[in-house]
């Protein structure tokens, strides 16, 4: 079972942070929502509020994870971008080789930092400005190594379902998604 961290924050796009959650959790792996807003409680971008597993500062140590997802949405990707504790788990992250996940307009952070450098990368169109040094795709999921970017609300689940082939077999996907739907809604 994979431990996997989603970090939100004030104006985080709801479908972008909870399919994600909830395909992850459904396929067996162990899902921590982390606030960073100081709080155990985060508002969305379309004003619902979340309660969070964890809050930032409460959490000792982020090496035990698998997984780390940044969830898009506006001023939800720009908050995440402003949090230096987070950008600096981050780099130790992607230094160690580990995954990364950003949607919509979060991959900014990445691309910020220099971390997409010589990568293909995908965000919502109007952001590709951010993707330093990537090649972008305009695919509604780009895989590139250690790094899984998707483009905006539509690509959660997508999204979703490609970071969890990562640790299980594609037949366990495959059974989700038929099991969701969501396979019967590709055929469509």
């Amino acid at each position: 079972m994979a431990k996997i961290y989603v970090f939100l924050a004030n104006g985080f796009e709801d479908i972008e942070a909870l399919a994600p959650v909830d395909i992850l959790r459904r396929g067996g792996q162990e899902v921590v929502t982390v606030s960073i807003t100081g709080s155990e409680y985060v508002e969305s971008a379309h004003g619902v509020e979340v309660k969070a597993d964890v809050w930032f500062e409460t959490v000792e140590w982020f090496g035990d994870a698998d997984l780390l997802i940044l969830p898009g949405g506006m001023p939800g990707a720009a908050n995440l971008d402003q949090h230096h504790q987070l950008v600096e788990v981050l780099y130790r992250h992607f230094g160690e080789g580990k995954l990364i996940g950003a949607i919509c307009a979060a991959p900014l952070v990445l691309g910020r930092r220099g971390l997409l450098e010589g990568r293909r990368a995908t965000c919502y169109p109007g952001f590709e400005q951010y993707l330093e040094g990537a090649e972008y795709t305009r695919e509604l999921v780009t895989e590139d190594g250690n790094i899984i970017t998707a483009e905006g609300p539509a690509a959660a689940f997508e999204f979703g379902y490609r970071l969890l082939a990562r640790f299980v077999p594609e037949e366990v996907v495959d059974a989700l998604k038929e099991g969701m739907r969501y396979a019967h809604l590709m055929e469509q």
